[in-house]
């Protein structure tokens, strides 16, 4: 029997790229660098109609997964940034660097994730870590954080909301088959916190001709945190659809 006319998860069929969810990550470690840009900044990695906040407020992060069950082990660093839509502040995830093929695929097509393949390097010495990321050999991220002291599970404000933004394009012509603003906020399920620490962070834009987020340079530092934790991934939930939106205003 072949594929049923609505059916499907992933392709090839018979040996899709990655499997359906659930996915569990065990013993991951994060770095997060909570920090001020320029709204006006801000504004321009943003997509409509989401707006900036006033703050500026970001986080950058770093994360080593060591075990993945639906694609393995793999770093990665990423970027978020306190918005509003509607009338509700949530964090706008612009962009995620990420050194494994098939995470790449399922983050994009899943979530809307916007991973971009990169080289990460992350190391720990003594209390201090560093996460580093290239693109094509040149520096475009590069996240410091030093532990200072052990922290509640609850220290860190949560960064929900958690908006992406996923676009699946047409293939006959340009523009988007598919264009929705995905809450990944319920995504992470059975969430086990086994360590939690404060700090000092620094975070540091490089300059690249693939990727330039040095307008988002860092105008003061708020909190850094260590985690690390165990947990599951689900489903996402779809906050706006771009397209049938568009269908409903012009049918009014």
């Amino acid at each position: 029997m072949g594929l049923k006319h609505d059916d499907g998860w992933n392709i090839p069929t018979d040996y899709p790229f990655y499997p359906s969810l659930p996915a569990i990550y065990r013993n991951v470690k994060f770095q997060y660098v909570f920090f001020h840009a320029d709204p006006t900044a801000i504004q321009e990695l943003l997509p409509e109609p989401l707006q900036s906040t006033e703050d500026g407020l970001c986080v950058a992060a770093g994360v080593d997964v060591p075990f993945y069950t639906n694609y393995g082990q793999f770093q990665e660093s990423f970027v978020v940034m306190r918005c509003r839509f509607r009338n509700q502040a949530g964090f706008f995830c612009s962009h995620v660097f990420h050194n494994g093929p098939a995470g790449i695929a399922a983050g994009r097509e899943i979530y809307g994730t916007p991973k971009i393949y990169a080289e990460l390097k992350v190391r720990q010495e003594e209390r201090s870590i560093l996460t580093e990321t290239f693109l094509s050999g040149a520096p475009v991220l590069q996240i410091d954080f030093s532990m200072t002291e052990t922290a509640r599970k609850d220290a860190m404000p949560p960064l929900t909301p958690a908006w992406r933004l996923k676009v699946i394009p047409k293939a006959d012509g340009p523009g988007p088959a598919l264009k929705q603003l995905i809450d990944c906020s319920e995504t992470t399920q059975d969430l086990k916190v086994h360590f939690m620490a404060k700090g000092r962070g620094r975070v540091v834009f490089g300059q690249s001709s693939l990727c330039d987020l040095s307008s988002l340079t860092p105008l003061d530092y708020g909190d850094a945190f260590y985690l690390e934790c165990s947990y599951s991934e689900e489903y996402a939930k779809i906050a706006y659809d771009y397209l049938a939106q568009e269908l409903s205003e012009s049918q009014a």
